[in-house]
């Protein structure tokens, strides 16, 4: 084999401990694990959060690509549910070099915060996170350049703004027209909109939906899919309509979370995980200052 390909490793839904006092446990969304991969090497686009996620991700890169130098691993963004198994995969594969843009680090170094981690994520997870290391292993990477697989293929980080989360990327790879977007995309799941909790914000994440279109891509991988789902660019369009009717009914009820959550789960019955969008509701009850915990 002697071209480029690619394939898509979906870790399934796990539960988490709901850290809010008497509230009923919650799963968390299935991950996206991207692997581009020629005869002789291999980038892996993120991880998973927990050890047992990781180890099954190591397992299948090892099937689906036997013989190959895993070279690069790339971080789309700073959340830590897309990397927290990179010191796992360090040590199955010690010759790789983990990437990122200098904001994705900064970012990954916030969320690494000991006060940060123990209160967002190990309240979550208790014991099931591989140990953290700090970040001085990562190598910075600049958009402009990108970086290349077999010195022949370039793949190109593509900066994106405020989406899920702020200084999101997206990782695109021309010779394939695909766009590996971490969490500037989704697929059948509720999107998470904790942090873009206001009108500029949902605006900024549709532009940044827009950039990709604009490279024309032919696959279009999400952050967090259903594992089923093909990964084509018909997800550029429904993350976006998905983003408006939030906007479109979170303003028209506002202050009442609980009609904001039936409206979007009526309109959304399909997707998966409503625990992500209840939380999107808390953050535009928080953006309007009428958030109260006895709406949920």
């Amino acid at each position: 084999m002697s071209e480029l390909r690619a394939a898509v490793h979906v870790a399934e839904p796990i539960p988490f401990v709901n850290p809010i006092p008497n509230a009923k446990p919650g799963f968390w969304s299935p991950i996206s694990c991207t692997l581009i991969y020629s005869a002789k090497e291999a980038v892996l686009v993120d991880t998973p959060i927990t050890t047992e996620q990781t180890h099954k991700l190591i397992d299948w890169i090892r099937r689906i690509a036997p013989d190959r130098k895993l070279s690069y691993v790339y971080i789309t963004h700073g959340h830590g549910d897309h990397f927290f198994g990179i010191s796992l995969i360090r040590q199955h594969f010690p010759e790789t070099k983990i990437v990122a843009t200098t904001a994705v680090i900064e970012h990954m170094k916030q969320q690494l915060d000991p006060e940060v981690f123990k209160e967002v994520w190990e309240s979550r997870f208790p014991n099931q996170i591989p140990h953290q290391e700090p970040l001085t292993f990562i190598t910075p990477i600049s958009p402009q350049s990108g970086f290349h697989l077999e010195d022949r293929w370039l793949l190109q980080p593509v900066e994106c703004g405020h989406t899920d989360t702020y200084d999101s990327t997206i990782l695109w790879v021309e010779s394939l027209k695909l766009a590996v977007c971490g969490d500037v995309v989704y697929g059948q799941v509720h999107q998470m909109l904790f942090e873009a909790n206001t009108s500029e914000k949902r605006a900024e994440w549709i532009r940044d939906i827009e950039k990709v279109e604009a490279l024309e891509p032919v696959y279009v991988v999400p952050g967090h899919r259903q594992s089923e789902e093909i990964d084509g660019k018909w997800h550029l369009e429904s993350t976006k309509k998905y983003i408006r009717d939030s906007e479109r009914i979170a303003l028209a009820n506002s202050g009442d979370g609980k009609v904001i959550f039936e409206k979007m789960m009526a309109q959304y019955s399909e997707r998966y995980n409503p625990a992500a969008l209840l939380l999107s509701v808390k953050g535009f009850m928080m953006a309007a200052e009428n958030f109260s915990e006895k709406a949920f």
